[in-house]
Parts: structure tokens; C-alpha cells; sequence
């Protein structure tokens, strides 16, 4: 569900759904949370609110792509202990 705000006028429901339709269709790899639309004559100004998509940092520990270490036996857990890290500048 996306929460609409609208100021400076009224839509109708089916014209907020157009508008959330558009949306999604324009963005359609991100969530959208809410949208602020603001009338003002002829024009109408609309601002998108996404939500927070959440990644796990991957990285390559001896040999293997993970993002976290809980499934490692203790000889690999060994192995990061023991491994020298390269600082990047």
C-alpha cells in the first residue's frame, strides 16, 4: 500500500491510482512508500518516497563468495583469523 498526500486541491481515488500505477511502472525495481502530490493549477508536482532495500556485503574470504561467516567450520574460521588484509586507498 502506498500512502498518498495530496495538497493545494483533491484528486479522485481512481486519478491517486493513476498516479500510483505510473509510478510503479516508471520505477519498477524500487518500493515506493509514499508520494506527495501538490496541485497548483494546470500542474501537478509529484515526489516519490522509497523505502530502504536492504544488502548483505559479499565478500571473497579464501576462495568462497560469502556475506557472513556463520557457516564456516572452525578450520576456515582459522584461515580469516589468519589472513593478511590488504588496505585499498
Amino acid at each position: 500500500m502506498v500512502n498518498v498526500n495530496v495538497t493545494n486541491g483533491k484528486l479522485s481515488q481512481a486519478e491517486i491510482n493513476a498516479y500510483i500505477a505510473h509510478a510503479k511502472e516508471q520505477y519498477p525495481e524500487k518500493c515506493i512508500e509514499s508520494m506527495d502530490i501538490k496541485l497548483d493549477g494546470d500542474y501537478v508536482d509529484v515526489e516519490y518516497h522509497f523505502a530502504d532495500v536492504p544488502f548483505q556485503r559479499i565478500r571473497r574470504i579464501t576462495g568462497y563468495l560469502v556475506g557472513t561467516l556463520d557457516r564456516f567450520n572452525n578450520a576456515k574460521r582459522s584461515e580469516v583469523e589468519d589472513r593478511v588484509k590488504h588496505n585499498v586507498s
